[in-house]
């Protein structure tokens, strides 16, 4: 797993994308090509956290195993022991599912 062999620095975090469903409600069934990436997914690792103006660290809000909604173009990629993951800011998350 990731979080063992990368620790992301400051308000950073590395997410794994979350797979959506292959077929719509109605039974549609989508083709691999016309499927947009998911903007779901599961955080693997966090950073310490942000330094406030007098440098004190500022925890994170979100946690290792949290599932996230993040915005369609946030983080970077990247692999990581042959996984492919998503390492971003804080701020680039919209909100924590359940």
């Amino acid at each position: 797993m990731a979080s063992t062999n990368f620790r992301p620095l400051h308000d950073r975090v590395v997410v794994r994308r979350v797979e959506s469903e292959a077929k719509t409600k109605g039974g549609i069934i989508i083709p691999d090509t016309a499927k947009e990436k998911p903007q779901e997914g599961e955080i693997v690792a966090v950073g310490s956290g942000a330094r406030d103006e007098s440098g004190k660290v500022v925890a994170l809000d979100v946690k290792a195993g949290d599932r996230i909604l993040f915005g369609k173009w946030s983080g970077t990629e990247v692999k990581i022991d042959g996984e492919d993951l998503l390492i971003m800011k804080e701020a680039d998350i919209m909100g924590i599912i359940g």
